[in-house]
């Protein structure tokens, strides 16, 4: 994952930073920590990571 992709947070996430930041690619998605962004970032394909988003909603 490259790090010149653009990361993004949901727009309802709280003022204090406590949520993650995303970078969608054409083959993965990077998760970050919107608190620590050079704290490094998890990897995942896209099925993984839609996994994960059904997941969290369900």
């Amino acid at each position: 994952m490259s790090t010149s992709k653009m990361w993004r947070k949901s727009s309802h996430s709280n003022p204090e930073n406590a949520c993650v930041e995303v970078t969608v690619g054409v083959e993965s998605t990077g998760i970050r920590d919107s608190k620590n962004p050079a704290g490094g970032h998890l990897t995942v394909n896209a099925a993984s990571f839609t996994a994960l988003l059904n997941s969290i909603k369900s």
